[in-house]
């Protein structure tokens, strides 16, 4: 399963979600690869009007605002500019994560609608402020955990929650890639960072661990594992982030979960890229690729959990303006973005520090 189909499910275009007809101003903050997906499915969202586009490079936002030419946007370099705007009723923020949690604060306190891209935080001080913003507000908040809005998946879990493979046990799961992320990318100027990426567990991982959280139904206690920079060592030049890591993590009742990651698998060799594995007393299944049940009973076929079912490529943002509009339910609201964030840091933080971190160190009331 590669990334784009991780993530979006599927290339149809348009939601079956009922929306109203009025027009909801909408503002998109960050237009690189990101920003322009979410731009590209607030287009095609009923009732969706983009007013107003922010970037700092020239060239991306020319681009946005040629995709955007239907709604002829106003275009700023300063992401204030458009939190000021009294017209904007919603936000898509897709900038660099350590921005994340700045500026869906400052929307939320300006009475905006914010979708926040993933993870929204790098840290466990941005991601307790977010909390506190999000609770405060009257608006909707939604966490770019797209996941949670898979229509397969979602019923996996559920079937799971209803004992299909026993009680969980143990999760086994890995996101592995064959390179780095480009140097001279698009993304290069930051990425590398740790301090405005977190690096790839943070950045890249919170999906993984999300769907993790999903399947076990619960958040971690605590954390060990070890991490480090084994092929690109200061590769880019001033690097900070980890190239690979391994890690166990402990939930409530004793479940375990084993998640590792590196950047150097070579896409010849097999069992690349990414999978979850969730292990009951009755049975196992592939959650990721094709939710497919192994029963432990050795005479007993593999069976699939859930229909394959069309998966709509952007539910998640049609789901928030649905939300806006008639108060629907969220697919990922502040505590599942802030709980996927957090089992990230803690990750983070038993590799950096090299040694057990507890749940309770990261000090957010969820």
């Amino acid at each position: 399963m590669n990334r784009r189909h991780f993530l979006a499910a599927s290339s149809a275009v348009g939601v079956a979600f009922a929306q109203t007809a009025q027009s909801v101003n909408t503002a998109v903050i960050g237009t690189g690869g990101r920003g322009t997906y979410l731009l590209r499915g607030v287009i095609e969202q009923p009732g969706a009007k983009v007013a107003a586009l922010c970037d700092i490079k020239p060239d991306r936002l020319d681009k946005a605002a040629t995709i955007a030419t239907r709604d002829n946007p106003a275009t700023y370099t300063d992401w204030r500019r458009i939190i000021d705007r009294k017209d904007v009723d919603a936000v898509f923020i897709g900038t660099p994560p350590y921005l994340h949690s700045e500026m869906a604060i400052a929307a939320l306190q300006a009475g905006k609608h914010v979708y926040c891209e993933k993870p929204v935080g790098v840290n466990a001080a941005q991601v307790r402020a977010l909390v506190a913003a999000a609770k405060a507000s009257k608006t909707v908040f939604v966490a770019g955990q797209q996941l949670r809005s898979l229509r397969q998946v979602g019923e996996a879990v559920r079937r799971i929650r209803e004992g299909a493979i026993g009680d969980v046990i143990m999760v086994k799961a890995q996101r592995e890639a064959s390179a780095d992320l480009p140097h001279d990318g698009t993304s290069g100027d930051w990425y590398f960072d740790v301090s405005k990426s977190g690096g790839y567990l943070i950045e890249q991982s919170v999906h993984n661990l999300d769907l993790c959280n999903w399947a076990i139904g619960a958040r971690p206690l605590r954390a060990c594992g070890f991490g480090g920079t084994l092929l690109y060592k200061n590769d880019p030049p001033g690097r900070t982030i980890f190239d690979c890591g391994s890690l166990t993590y402990d939930y409530p009742k004793g479940v375990k979960m084993s998640f590792t990651q590196s950047v150097f698998h070579p896409s010849s060799m097999p069992n690349g890229n990414q999978y979850v594995y969730v292990f009951g007393t009755k049975g196992a299944v592939d959650l990721m690729a094709n939710t497919m049940a192994y029963p432990a009973d050795a005479g007993t076929k593999p069976y699939p959990l859930a229909a394959k079912q069309e998966e709509p490529t952007y539910a998640h943002l049609a789901a928030f303006y649905d939300a806006i509009a008639k108060g629907g339910s969220l697919p990922a609201d502040i505590t599942i973005g802030a709980t996927a964030a957090l089992t990230a840091i803690l990750g983070h933080e038993a590799m950096t520090r090299e040694r057990v971190v507890t749940w309770g160190e990261l000090g957010v009331d969820l």
